[in-house]
């Protein structure tokens, strides 16, 4: 029978593909562009949480401050990498969040598996060197050519089937169309942890981002305690991983919020998963719905490491809440 044999939890923000000077200088300019919302889930501008930061806000966004975080955040990436080769998986499941990348408006799933035989990330565009945003993006992507990475159609297929059986309802993803490739949260999954070790994954989409139907944290309990149980009972003799990517709070970091997560996550603490406000799971913050699937996934897993950096990066102090996590069987 398959077993899970580790679990992770990482970021994949474009501040972990960014450059230093990047975190420097560059997102003071563009985070005045980005969604923000208040702890009531209420749309907000920029120049509304510039008003309401710390009066010592300054502290934390010295050239001193941020320059240890990006240092501190490689390191935690380079670990995580080491974690995830060294658990010596046969499949790796990926629970992540499609942004307009697969889906739109006109077909949003809350909950998708992928079944193909393979997922495809696309080679990387060129973009002048100002264009730092997007050359950061474009890291995710792959520096030569299309890769078509393996996908565990077995395993996935179970998945979609049983979990249909515990009416859940499942968008099943066959395959890609035109000119689609995977998104960012399966990329950076494959360009930074997998790079050179081709382990076969299954994707899971959860719609966190989209209204009206992203699933609520209660459900992503549920979903994450069925996937432990489906695994364990598929037939197949398989050392199991299973990733959450995403998050932690953004675009505003939530210290208080992203703390209390991580701390519930020691203490496998699924009820305070289960009832976080989804107000509070706004614009990039939504992607902790990835990490509860996950927890629960994982509740006979102890949380062996972990690494969270507060990644402040305007006066507003908006940025995100960067983590990283690695469960191992007791």
């Amino acid at each position: 029978m398959a077993r899970i044999a580790a679990a992770f939890g990482t970021s994949h923000s474009v501040m972990l593909a960014a450059q230093l000077e990047d975190w420097l200088t560059k997102f003071r300019t563009s985070d005045l562009r980005l969604p923000f919302y208040d702890r009531q889930g209420k749309r907000i501008t920029f120049e509304d949480v510039l008003a309401r930061a710390p009066a010592d806000a300054a502290k934390y966004i010295t050239p001193e401050a941020i320059t240890a975080r990006f240092h501190a955040v490689q390191a935690a990436m380079a670990r995580m990498r080491d974690e995830v080769i060294g658990a010596k998986l046969d499949v790796l499941v990926i629970v992540g969040d499609d942004q307009y990348e697969i889906f739109h408006d006109k077909l949003m799933p809350a909950i998708g598996v992928y079944y193909g035989e393979n997922i495809r990330n696309a080679k990387r565009r060129e973009y002048p060197p100002e264009d730092w945003y997007k050359l950061a993006q474009m890291r995710r992507l792959e520096d030569d050519a299309d890769f078509h990475y393996p996908c565990h159609r077995g395993l996935a297929l179970y998945l979609i089937e049983q979990l249909t059986e515990r009416e859940f309802d499942v968008a099943a993803i066959a395959g890609l169309e035109g000119e689609q490739y995977e998104g960012h949260a399966y990329s950076f999954v494959h360009r930074w942890y997998l790079a050179g070790n081709v382990i076969p994954v299954v994707p899971i989409f959860l719609n966190t981002y989209n209204p009206p139907n992203p699933p609520t944290p209660r459900r992503c309990v549920r979903l994450g305690k069925a996937l432990a149980e489906l695994i364990r009972s598929y037939p197949e003799d398989l050392r199991v991983g299973i990733i959450a990517s995403g998050g932690l709070s953004h675009f505003v970091v939530e210290e208080d919020l992203d703390r209390g997560i991580l701390d519930a996550l020691y203490r496998k603490d699924l009820d305070h998963l289960a009832s976080l406000d989804s107000n509070r799971l706004k614009a990039g913050s939504s992607e902790i719905r990835n990490w509860i699937v996950v927890a629960a996934a994982a509740a006979e897993l102890n949380v062996t490491w972990s690494e969270y950096v507060p990644a402040y990066r305007t006066p507003a102090l908006t940025g995100t809440g960067l983590a990283f996590a690695r469960w191992t069987a007791a």
